[in-house]
């Protein structure tokens, strides 16, 4: 997985709906060329004495269908703070990271023709490159002491050096012949086709001669550093001291494809002996370690059950003299989704979904105690340093801003799209529950459209969400984005149904093996409560559209919930568990949520089987499918258009050549939201 806007315990006893005041007297709604021209803020860092905090600023150019990253500065020691921008190449500048001494911040760019590590200094200044090597660097860190970068590059394990994997590329390049051999999984992964190479890890003294003192810390392990395709420099660290690192991998081997067991090995930061693995006590998953600033404590986070993805990450320190484990907060039934220490090692600061919002916690090593220091909304990414914390925090009303956050009081730094959207009303929304499947309580957020009148009625688009082991709740997405809905004058409801994160692990449980169960049930009793409880809703005139689990249900409802909309959007969905079963890439994901693989337990993947139901199908059905998404790839895309079509029933299929599970393309985004209220209208609108 955004603004700060509370919603306030009275706003919400009194049906009080949310919007900015200063909004009231826009004249218009949100559009698609609006989402995707935002600036979108992340990757904030302090500098060591914490009196500057650099971050990153995304600007997207629709013109040449790309966008760039640049670093932006501000001194929080000003009476104003105002944002410098530090960085203005044609290329991104990414991933910033501070030296030891605060006089100069490192990041990631391509501007010399490959990606490798530059040094800004922070006073002012020409940035320079700090490596040269022949492989581009996919990740980095700098070592607390400055004497050394650990950084991770993508090679052939079998070449002696970088410069073989470099000629072995070039040789490929300059190839005819394209056939790929495999002798086992995975033979691709997201939007990949594995090409024989791994992530390693590696370690560089700074000041050297790069290519030949780079060392590799990976040893003889057969595994991804970072891991593929979303792993991050979080996956490993450098001791205070500098002197060790930690890493988390998983040994790929032939089980790659269905194994969720990464362990934390460690090495020395200089290289010459083998990892020592920490965590082979645990089969399941153990990633993001970090030291304690006294560097006598690792924590990291682990799952506890192997095999499964979306098990709870609980919070596990380790005492670095001793080896003793324990896990901290164990009570506390939230998933740990990224922490930091605080400067004084007594705490921790941990971020976690929680009941529709995405909060940021205080963890008090001590006792394990868990404190909220944010309310509403989603703090995506966050650093401590001394007594300052600073944070992005998005929410269904704006994108990522950064803030400064003292004890629980947050104030604002930037104010990125301001100008932009100005004249931009966006829609008003609330929170509701209400009791879903079993009697459980269930909550959903719902939106006003960005001009909804007093006593009028309004079309309803109603999102599910995806994973399905997720959360459509209070946070901003360029995306699936409720308010784009809300401009194009369409009401939304998103219902956080059995299986969605952020109110226990129980719950988060509850779906596997009951994809099509309490899930429909609380999506049908869930649009039920709100059309009940928000007379604006025309619920009779609704659309339902979802992607991956999302677009799954699609499907399901098709044959299971036929009378309940007006017409369907699928994207990325799944028609046929069993063929999904056998043709996806991460297999541990279908095996778990279904009682095994395909043949052992055939009965798992047949019980809510949307393929069985196609004959009751009639709604008709918008489909869309990545061609690049080898998640849910696209015969599952084909086989629903056919069903649709041999039947006579109204449909249509958009295909997107260049895009995986996402839509991440300017210009196609704009493409696919235009395609979709074009089939809201003709079916709502009418």
């Amino acid at each position: 997985m955004t603004l700060r806007l509370l919603v306030t315990g009275a706003a919400l006893a009194t049906g009080a709906l949310v919007a900015a005041p200063s909004a009231m007297a826009a004249p218009r709604g949100l559009t698609i060329e609006d989402l995707a021209s935002m600036e979108r803020v992340g990757s904030p860092v302090l500098s060591p004495d914490a009196s500057r905090v650099v971050y990153t600023v995304r600007s997207t150019n629709l013109e040449k269908n790309r966008g760039t990253t640049q670093l932006w500065m501000i001194d929080l020691r000003a009476a104003k703070p105002v944002p410098q921008q530090l960085t203005s190449h044609e290329t991104s500048s990414l991933d910033p990271e501070w030296s030891a001494s605060g006089d100069a911040v490192y990041f990631l760019s391509s501007r010399s023709g490959s990606v490798q590590v530059w040094r800004l200094p922070a006073g002012g200044g020409e940035a320079a490159r700090v490596t040269d090597l022949p492989l581009d660097v996919d990740s980095f860190h700098v070592s607390p002491k400055g004497d050394r970068l650990a950084v991770t590059m993508a090679v052939f394990r079998d070449c002696a050096d970088l410069a073989c994997t470099k000629k072995r590329n070039d040789e490929r390049a300059a190839g005819k012949a394209t056939g790929k051999l495999y002798d086992q999984l995975f033979v691709r992964h997201w939007d990949t086709w594995a090409d024989g190479k791994r992530n390693v890890l590696y370690s560089v003294p700074l000041g050297s001669s790069p290519s030949s003192s780079a060392v590799s810390l990976s040893g003889a392990l057969d595994g991804d550093i970072t891991s593929k395709p979303f792993g991050d420099r979080g996956e490993y660290t450098f001791s205070p001291d500098g002197q060790r690192i930690v890493f988390s991998v998983r040994v790929a081997g032939k089980s790659e494809a269905w194994s969720t067991n990464f362990d934390l090995y460690d090495v020395p930061a200089a290289g010459g002996a083998a990892p020592r693995n920490l965590t082979a006590d645990n089969p399941a998953w153990d990633t993001k370690p970090q030291f304690s600033p006294d560097g006598k404590t690792l924590a990291y986070l682990a799952m506890k059950r192997p095999g499964f993805e979306a098990d709870r990450f609980h919070m596990i320190l380790q005492d670095v003299a001793t080896g003793k484990k324990r896990v901290l907060a164990e009570s506390w039934d939230r998933s740990i989704a990224d922490y930091r220490w605080r400067p004084d090692g007594k705490a921790l600061l941990a971020n976690a979904d929680d009941i529709g919002n995405h909060r940021l916690f205080s963890l008090d090593v001590a006792s394990g105690k868990a404190s909220a220091l944010t309310d509403k909304g989603y703090v995506a990414e966050f650093d401590a340093k001394r007594d300052t914390v600073v944070m992005t925090q998005n929410s269904l009303r704006d994108g990522a801003q950064l803030y400064r956050l003292a004890g629980t009081k947050a104030t604002q730094l930037t104010q990125v799209n301001r100008e932009r959207l100005a004249d931009v009303k966006m829609g008003e929304y609330e929170q509701f529950s209400f009791a879903g499947a079993n009697g459980d309580t269930v909550h959903g957020y719902v939106m006003k459209p960005w001009n909804a009148e007093p006593g009028k009625k309004y079309p309803v688009a109603f999102l599910v969400h995806g994973g399905p082991q997720g959360s459509f709740g209070n946070s901003w997405s360029y995306r699936w984005n409720p308010q784009v809905y809300a401009g194009a004058g369409y009401a939304t409801v998103f219902i956080d149904f059995h299986g969605s994160t952020g109110y226990g692990q129980a719950f988060t449980d509850s779906i596997s093996g009951d994809w099509g169960g309490k899930p429909l049930e609380d999506l049908k009793k869930g649009l039920a409560a709100a059309g009940q409880k928000y007379p604006w809703l025309d619920t009779s005139n609704a659309c339902a559209l979802g992607a991956s689990y999302g677009g799954y249900m699609m499907n399901w409802i098709e044959g299971n919930w036929s009378d309940g909309f007006k017409c369907i959007v699928n994207h990325d969905g799944v028609f046929d568990q069993r063929g999904m079963g056998y043709s996806t890439e991460e297999l541990w994901f279908t095996e778990w949520e279904n009682g095994g693989t395909p043949y052992a337990n055939p009965e798992g993947y047949e019980k809510f089987n949307p393929v069985h139901h196609v004959t009751k199908w009639k709604t008709p059905m918008l489909v869309i499918q990545g061609d690049l998404d080898f998640r849910i790839p696209t015969a599952q895309a084909l086989a629903t258009f056919t069903a649709l079509q041999r039947q006579g029933i109204k449909s249509k299929l958009l295909v997107f050549p260049d895009e995986n599970h996402w839509v991440l393309k300017p210009a196609n985004s704009i493409q696919w939201h235009h395609t979709v209220f074009g089939w809201l209208d003709e079916h709502l609108k009418k």
